[in-house]
Parts: C-alpha cells; sequence; structure tokens
C-alpha cells in the first residue's frame, strides 16, 4: 500500500550533483542557512530514513485501513532546518489523509521539489497534497512554531483535534574522558545545520572538576563556519554582548562556551553546566524532559540517550517530542 515511500526514499537517494547543484542555488538564495552541504546531509538522512526495511518495521506497528474515507489535515510547516515539515508530511499520506501545507517562508522550494519526486512515483498520492496559505477547511491540524507561536497555535486550533509543537533543544552529558573522536562526533551534534535544529546539541553537562578544554580544542576543528557570514554575525553580536557586559566565556574562535543553567542558548553559543551526581543529573533532566528533544551520551552513561554524532539522524520512527503522529492520524 505505501511502497511510495520506499520509491521516494529511492528518488532521493538518486539526486545527482547536476541537480542537487541546482536545487541548492535557488534553495540557498531563499535561505541562505540552506547550504549545500546542509542540503546533502538532508537529503542523505531521508533516503536513509526511507529505505525498504525501516519503512516496514515502522508502518507494521500500524493498522491502516485503506477504505476509510481520507481527512484533511492542515500541517504548519516549520522552516529552522531543510524540509523541516517532511515526516509530517509523509505521515499524513501513509495513513491515508489529504494534506493542507503551509510552508514556511524559509523553505518554500524543498517541498515542492519533493512534491515533484513524489509526482513521478505516485501521482494518486501527490494529488493528496495542497500548499495552502491558510490552514482552514480541515479535520484536524499539525503545527509547529516557538513557545509564543505555540501558544497562538493552542487558541486558534483548540476546536480541531491537534498536536503542537514548540521550541525545544538537545543537551550532551559527557563524563569527562571522551576520545577526540567521540568529542569531534559531539560536534557534529552541535554544529550541523548551524545549530538551527531541535536536535542540535546547546547545552553540555560536565563532571564537577572536569576541564572544558579538550571539548573546546576540538570544536576548533569546525573553524570554516566562521566563513559563512550569517554564522559569523552571531557569534560576532553575541560574543560583544558578552564582552561588554563583562561576562565570562570561553572563545575558540569558533563558538562561545558560558556557564548558563538554561538549557537552549543563543546561536554561535553553547552553555555547559557542572553535574556532581549522574542519578542526580538524570532526575533533573527528566524534569525538563518537555523542553529536550534529544540526549547525546556514551552508552549507558543516562538513560534514553543516543551515541554521541546521531543527534541529527533519527529514524523514521522517532517522532517529534515523542509524540505518535501516525497513532493520532489514524485515530482521527
Amino acid at each position: 500500500m505505501n511502497e511510495w515511500i520506499v520509491e521516494l526514499g529511492k528518488k532521493i537517494e538518486a539526486i545527482g550533483e547536476d541537480q542537487l547543484n541546482e536545487w541548492s542555488s535557488k534553495i540557498s538564495a531563499n535561505n541562505p542557512w540552506f547550504t549545500k552541504d546542509n542540503i546533502k546531509f538532508a537529503l542523505a538522512g531521508w533516503a536513509h530514513m526511507l529505505n525498504e526495511n525501516s519503512v516496514n518495521e515502522w508502518l507494521s506497528q500500524y493498522k491502516i485501513n485503506s477504505s476509510k474515507p481520507p481527512k484533511s489535515v492542515g500541517v504548519v510547516m516549520a522552516g529552522n532546518i531543510p524540509f523541516a515539515g517532511f515526516h509530517d508530511m509523509i505521515c499524513v499520506l501513509a495513513s491515508g489523509n489529504k494534506l493542507k501545507a503551509k510552508r514556511s517562508s524559509q523553505d518554500v522550494f524543498f517541498p515542492q521539489w519533493i512534491l515533484t519526486l513524489l509526482s513521478e512515483v505516485d501521482a494518486e498520492v501527490a494529488s493528496r497534497v495542497e500548499w495552502v496559505e491558510k490552514i482552514e477547511n480541515i479535520d484536524a491540524v499539525i503545527a509547529t512554531g516557538s513557545g509564543n507561536t505555540a501558544r497562538y497555535f493552542h487558541f486558534y486550533f483548540s476546536k480541531w483535534p491537534h498536536i503542537i509543537r514548540r521550541n525545544r533543544t538537545s543537551v550532551a552529558i559527557l563524563n569527562g574522558e571522551e576520545t577526540d573522536e567521540e568529542l569531534t562526533s559531539l560536534a557534529k551534534d552541535v554544529f550541523t545545520y548551524f545549530g538551527l535544529g531541535c536536535r542540535n546539541v546547546s547545552k553540555i553537562y560536565l563532571p564537577e572538576g572536569k576541564p572544558l578544554e579538550p571539548v573546546l580544542r576540538v570544536f576548533e576543528d569546525f573553524y570554516e563556519l566562521k566563513n559563512h557570514n550569517k554564522y559569523a554575525n552571531n557569534y560576532d553580536y553575541n560574543r560583544s554582548i558578552y564582552l561588554l557586559n563583562l561576562v565570562p566565556i570561553f572563545d575558540n574562535n569558533v563558538i562561545l562556551m558560558k556557564e548558563d543553567a538554561q538549557l537552549a542558548s543563543p546561536l554561535a553559543v553553547v552553555f555547559y553546566e557542572y553535574y556532581t551526581s549522574i542519578n542526580q543529573l538524570q532526575l533533573k533532566l527528566e524534569a525538563e524532559r518537555e523542553n529536550i528533544q534529544c540526549m547525546v551520551a556514551k552508552e549507558n552513561l543516562i538513560d534514553g540517550s543516543v551515541a554521541f554524532g546521531q543527534a541529527q539522524c533519527p529514524e523514521i520512527y522517532d517522532y517529534a517530542d515523542g509524540v505518535d503522529t501516525m497513532a493520532f492520524l489514524l485515530n482521527l
């Protein structure tokens, strides 16, 4: 029934350099954060997620009634990373429903090109997609936004079944014995997509007494980030603010690190905090669970974590905010 998902994954995997260059030049012109490397990384991630084994394992968990009349599901897509709304789109269509999607102004072209590929794979499925400027005449809604936007969504979409997502961030837990290789993988969790994704690490926890120097030293290898004008502007701005206000920071000319109890840091900044007991930290993070998308750490260090370097490599069955989107859609 949903063979089109696997075929779409194959189409994405088969995108050649010429097509990638064409896509990336137009996408980057619309949103300079979406560089060719980031687009390439996003496509590779989706090609992996939509492989046959993963898709079959994912869908085997659900009973999809193909004879059930489709519902119209409105989706407000985010635009922080390339095609942030793709998973919701796949879920709506795989559940047999119709999609009415409002694309982010920051990510207009990527969804359209994916829809073009989908049209080549299965015209009927593609016909159930409609780009709209206003979410209306729907049976349910899925919306993603900032904390303030989420409050507006809760009010505006209150009369429909809904999933409303707000800002989350990700954290890393170190034991102070990490190798340079592991810290390089952690750097990918921090710097992929310039740190703009909810799965990007913005906060690092270290054992009391362990130095930050190894982290700063390894992170220096990502100096090319400063060649990106928007990233460099954020780095310079935050550095100036901290220096003017005499805020203690570590600075390796790539990223700023500031001791802070908050989870979400500004762009080009990573917060850090010391802990004395891993068990106490586990309890603390559990209390913050609604604000944390992902935790990265060494295996067996802390419950519910993923390996270093895997924060931006979710599987098709990894749902944002831990809310089962497919179950929601199939129960409409």
